[in-house]
């Protein structure tokens, strides 16, 4: 899985309702976590299912993509499942660096993660259009990648993530990055260098070169 990463370019109307999209993303995690905090046996069918029960009880639920408030539920559920396998682990809360303790309720969250659908890209590929209620339309895609060299059906998810200088769009695709570099043959062949103060180095088939002079 390889990441690829650019700049989006809008409206403040377009951000306010990225910000709208982020902030339903954090609720639908909190709730799922609170859930869990107030039952016995919960699992991820449960929490999954407590998604879709979510967006037909508030409208602003609804109007986010179905599959980015799924993924709020996954982000909930891999919080618990850490937190289980760190206590069969016998792993103290936040003991060791990098692991978790007790799920918590998220405060700031900075991201909305979208699966299949909920967005489209233009004809040259240098747009995004979120196709959900949350009002962000089309934007435009800043950076030095070209995504036409990737089929679609290889972008597996994609994700708007708030920074402090501007929002960006990650687009997770399904490559084997050895499928387009090329591996080096061995030459089966062996070579002595050695590095002196009259020559910068020489190798063992006489070849040498000289030390750069940078001094003068």
């Amino acid at each position: 899985m390889s990441a690829l990463e650019f700049k989006l370019k809008g409206h403040k109307h377009q951000f306010q309702a990225i910000d709208e999209a982020i902030r339903t993303v954090q609720f639908v995690r909190n709730k799922c976590i609170n859930l869990w905090m107030d039952s016995q046996g919960i699992g991820k069918k449960e929490i999954y299912a407590y998604t879709t029960k979510l967006r037909k009880e508030f409208k602003y639920v609804e109007a986010l993509n179905s599959t980015a408030c799924q993924q709020a539920g996954e982000w909930a559920w891999s919080s618990i499942a850490r937190f289980y396998d760190n206590c069969k682990k016998k792993v103290p809360n936040a003991a060791i660096k990098g692991k978790k303790g007790f799920p918590k309720f998220i405060k700031n969250c900075r991201s909305v993660e979208f699966k299949h659908s909920g967005w489209k890209l233009s004809d040259n590929k240098k747009k995004i259009t979120f196709t959900d209620k949350k009002g962000i339309g089309t934007l435009t895609l800043k950076g030095g990648r070209d995504l036409n060299f990737y089929p679609l059906d290889q972008i597996k998810r994609v994700k708007i993530v708030r920074r402090a200088d501007g929002y960006y769009c990650q687009f997770s695709i399904n490559i084997d990055i050895r499928e387009y570099v090329k591996q080096p043959e061995p030459t089966q062949d062996c070579l002595g260098i050695d590095v002196g103060l009259k020559y910068f180095y020489a190798d063992s088939k006489g070849n040498t070169v000289t030390i750069p002079q940078y001094y003068q």
